[in-house]
């Protein structure tokens, strides 16, 4: 159902405005990334085009992450204001429909993006900037298994994890990760950052690789994996690591792990993530 009205933008929203909170998953294999963009599909586009479809008027949504191409998300989160008279409990299920989770979405499009839930948040809570950190879970697979190729790194070699693990371990703390970051990305302020935790467990065939931090550089994470990987197969040191990051130059870091492998996992707006919590509700 949609409720038709003229645009409403943050200059004249009604005293009934309300900030949501999202938290989304999605199959970013056919998508252009999360952000936004004039010719290529996205996850913000997608969910841009559904709250419209709602509301009736364009409803501008901001994530905590902007997920590159291919990379996938299980906890993305994303707030926006509206004045919508749809009770927030049921805005889940009917942009799932929308979706085509519920088999119901729009023709020609697979329903590759899910609303896990949706709540209502403090009008100064901003999905970006009440942000304090994020785990990323990144999925190494041996198996060869070809319909897994868009959802895994197929890297067919045996992993040394206790040296890969012992590295880590360098690189947990607040450091300079220049050495992590793309070279010709957008320039930042500083390149120091705060990772709190590298976790890597061997589940058989897959090798399953999770950063938490309280943000990250371009490609940081997918980096981090590379140079973890030529460490697990001897192609490193494992006490190359504080040397790389003391570097602060990516042409001593190690390869950019592909993005089909990577899954933004979990998004805190407190500072659970600091004590190993795994919560990042409000």
């Amino acid at each position: 159902m949609a409720y038709n009205r003229e645009l409403v933008t943050g200059e004249n929203m009604s005293d009934n405005t309300k900030n949501i909170l999202l938290k989304i998953q999605y199959d970013g294999t056919n998508f252009h990334g999360w952000q936004k963009q004039p010719n290529g599909r996205t996850v913000q586009g997608e969910v841009e085009h559904v709250l419209r479809f709602i509301a009736g008027y364009d409803v501008p949504v901001n994530g905590t992450s902007r997920t590159d191409a291919g990379v996938h998300a299980l906890g993305q989160c994303a707030s926006f204001n509206w004045d919508n008279p749809l009770p927030t409990n049921k805005l889940a299920n009917i942009m799932n429909r929308r979706f085509g989770a519920g088999g119901l979405g729009r023709s020609g499009l697979p329903g590759d993006i899910r609303v896990i839930s949706a709540v209502e948040v403090p009008s100064d809570f901003h999905a970006r900037f009440s942000c304090h950190g994020k785990t990323y879970k990144y999925v190494v697979d041996r198996s060869g298994d070809i319909f897994e190729r868009n959802y895994v790194y197929q890297y067919g070699y045996e992993l040394d994890h206790e040296a890969m693990r012992v590295a880590a371990k360098a690189a947990v703390g607040t450091h300079d990760f220049a050495s992590f970051q793309t070279t010709g990305g957008i320039p930042r302020e500083t390149t120091v950052r705060t990772v709190t935790d590298i976790a890597i467990s061997d589940e058989g065939e897959r090798t399953i690789i999770r950063v938490t931090g309280d943000g990250f550089l371009y490609n940081m994470v997918r980096i981090i994996v590379g140079t973890l990987l030529e460490i697990g197969t001897g192609k490193r040191s494992a006490s190359d690591m504080e040397q790389i990051v003391a570097d602060a130059t990516r042409s001593s870091a190690g390869f950019t792990a592909p993005p089909q492998g990577l899954y933004l996992e979990q998004i805190y707006f407190d500072d659970e993530f600091k004590r190993g919590g795994s919560t990042c509700t409000r």
